[in-house]
């Protein structure tokens, strides 16, 4: 089991120590997709939503996701952000999000964006649940990184 990354030599789970690796500036975006009836859309577009503007509501939510996300995910060391964002589009089958994080670190920032993606999709389904109940968060998943020994990554 020593061979896995976050397992000690007793079989036991454990944190990667990280003290060794070189501080380099590192991104990572993430995406996310809620997909909804027309008439939830329709709902959106003309600002009926019980709860207020949901797009706006889930950008803050996937923000304050990224900074936290060392709190959710057990092994995640916390960074410093340097940057999040979320951008949330209306689409016709439901709202698509792209979250960013960015930090000058010794680990990447692929956990930040995912989980600020996956916050935005469930703050969506949220605001938006008095309208429909069926929606269906889907498409979590890394777009692309920068940074650290591996270099950049893009999903083709």
């Amino acid at each position: 089991m020593s061979e896995l990354s976050h397992v000690d030599a007793e079989g036991r789970v454990a944190m990667v120590d990280t003290s060794g690796k070189a501080q380099t500036a590192r991104r990572a975006v993430a995406s996310a997709r809620v997909l909804m009836s027309a008439e939830a859309v329709a709902a959106l577009r003309a600002g009926r939503t019980p709860k207020g503007d949901p797009l706006e509501a889930a950008r803050i939510a996937g923000i304050m996701a990224a900074k936290r996300t060392a709190e959710l995910i057990p092994l995640c060391h916390p960074l410093p952000l340097t940057h999040a964002d979320v951008r949330a589009e209306l689409r016709d089958d439901g709202v698509y999000l792209e979250a960013e994080a960015s930090t000058n670190a010794q680990t990447g920032v692929e956990m930040e964006a995912l989980t600020a993606a996956a916050v935005a999709a469930l703050t969506i389904y949220d605001m938006c649940k008095a309208v429909e109940k069926g929606m269906t968060i889907t498409d979590v998943r890394l777009e692309e990184k920068t940074g650290g020994k591996s270099g950049t990554w893009k999903r083709e």
